[in-house]
């Protein structure tokens, strides 16, 4: 499948993705004109915001490079525009991209990891919900249609078995819909603080519900792309911490797009990497997720494998 109608390369940029000519300068190679979209996530998420800054970045630091954003459901929304050759880089979750195999989804690869993504299930403090077996006949969001909320959070309630009265609400809509009482709790998958339960909590009294046996049953379930994790009480004023289950989250490509230009956003990704997180932003905007973008960790995509302009990159950090 080709690249689609919204991307154009020069000769010279594609030549230089294909014949290895990946020699660095102060603004990364030279890749020619390319105009990439990039798929994020719902209004609310972390996926948008540092999605954005991703596009941002990109855009200055890359010669030629524009990328504009694409809003999504996330994970399992941006795989799908990934695999249609609607979009050329998209974020997702590494759960919701192995299939049943162990494999990713052919014709996708990665460029590296970025950060690792907590299972919330928030509830209003004066909820009767105390624990997940609480669950059982509530209204609860499960996340975006096609998001890594809604993938993760069914696994859940698979593998444990409760019968919520499952809704699809965005993280903002579903921060709105639990603070006016028209939901019982919440799921979200996603960086932590996130923007949607910060401003819930600054306003109003919420709770974590733990999810300590659950995160346990996913790693028994499904070995690779979980890990025990704490939500510290730092994270959301007022809110105690809570055990839970981390997800890492990966930046995906086309495997169509040329190894020099991968080569040049990896490069870009964690050569300002402490640049995406706050610089030039507000509080309201800043990134704090990409402190965990490194080398030593962004090599870590489990079972996906990376594009060869990645693997370009990382082996050259190597020498």
């Amino acid at each position: 499948m080709g690249l689609g109608p919204g991307v154009r390369f020069s000769r010279r940029g594609v030549l230089l993705g294909a014949g290895g000519l990946l020699v660095g300068c102060s603004r990364g190679p030279e890749v020619g004109e390319v105009h990439l979209r990039l798929a994020t996530g719902p209004a609310g998420a972390v996926y948008r915001r540092i999605g954005g800054a991703l596009a941002e970045h990109i855009s200055e630091r890359v010669p030629g490079a524009t990328v504009t954003t694409v809003p999504s459901g996330a994970s399992t929304d941006n795989i799908r525009m990934l695999r249609a050759g609607e979009v050329h880089l998209g974020l997702t979750s590494l759960d919701a991209l192995i299939t049943s195999d162990g494999s990713a989804p052919a014709g996708l690869s990665a460029i590296c990891r970025l950060y690792d993504s907590h299972l919330h299930l928030v509830v209003m403090a004066d909820s009767a919900i105390r624990e997940f077996r609480d669950l059982e006949g509530r209204r609860v969001s499960l996340g975006a249609h096609d998001s890594g909320t809604e993938f993760t959070s069914r696994r859940v309630l698979h593998l444990n078995p409760v019968h919520a009265d499952g809704r699809n609400l965005s993280q903002a809509a579903s921060a709105a819909a639990l603070r006016d009482g028209t939901i019982d709790a919440m799921f979200s998958l996603t960086g932590v603080p996130t923007p949607a339960i910060t401003e819930l909590a600054q306003r109003h009294r919420i709770r974590l519900i733990p999810l300590e046996a659950q995160a346990d049953a996913l790693f028994t379930a499904y070995p690779g792309p979980y890990a025990p994790a704490m939500i510290p009480a730092t994270a959301y004023a007022g809110v105690p911490a809570a055990r839970t289950v981390a997800v890492p989250n990966v930046l995906l490509a086309r495997d169509d797009l040329p190894a020099g230009l991968v080569y040049a956003i990896t490069d870009t990704v964690f050569r300002y990497a402490g640049a995406i997180t706050s610089a030039g932003r507000d509080d309201a905007e800043a990134v704090p997720e990409a402190w965990q973008i490194n080398v030593r960790t962004g090599i870590s995509t489990a079972s996906v494998p990376l594009h060869p302009g990645a693997v370009a990159w990382f082996r050259d950090r190597k020498r």
